[in-house]
């Protein structure tokens, strides 16, 4: 991770750097969230997620997602706009349109 933010200060997206160090744009596993909550006896959340990955994979995994709560970023700035927009862009969240970022990302 440490590495990622090393080149994403050099001007590279969350992706890119990812992606330069041999990793998956997300690599996160959900089979051991789900067997939690199957554990516990829970079938079914409301999630709080911008990302649509995790619905798919929840629910892949057997547990029902009844409602996605947007997260809705507190402030959106200019350190953290590009990694917003590359999210919504590249990556497919869903930024609630208050907090989504507008026209092209900030220049590194």
């Amino acid at each position: 991770k440490l590495k990622a933010y090393n080149l994403q200060r050099q001007g590279y997206d969350t992706v890119e750097a990812n992606r330069l160090l041999g990793h998956g744009d997300d690599e996160r596993e959900f089979a051991v969230a789900a067997a939690m909550l199957e554990d516990l006896g829970v079938p079914s959340v409301r999630l709080i997620t911008n990302n649509p990955l995790k619905i798919e994979e929840l629910n892949k995994h057997g547990v029902n997602v009844t409602e996605r709560v947007p997260l809705l970023p507190l402030d959106v700035s200019e350190h953290n706009a590009g990694y917003l927009f590359t999210k919504a862009e590249r990556m497919g969240h869903m930024l609630p349109e208050a907090g989504a970022p507008q026209g092209n990302p900030p220049a590194p």
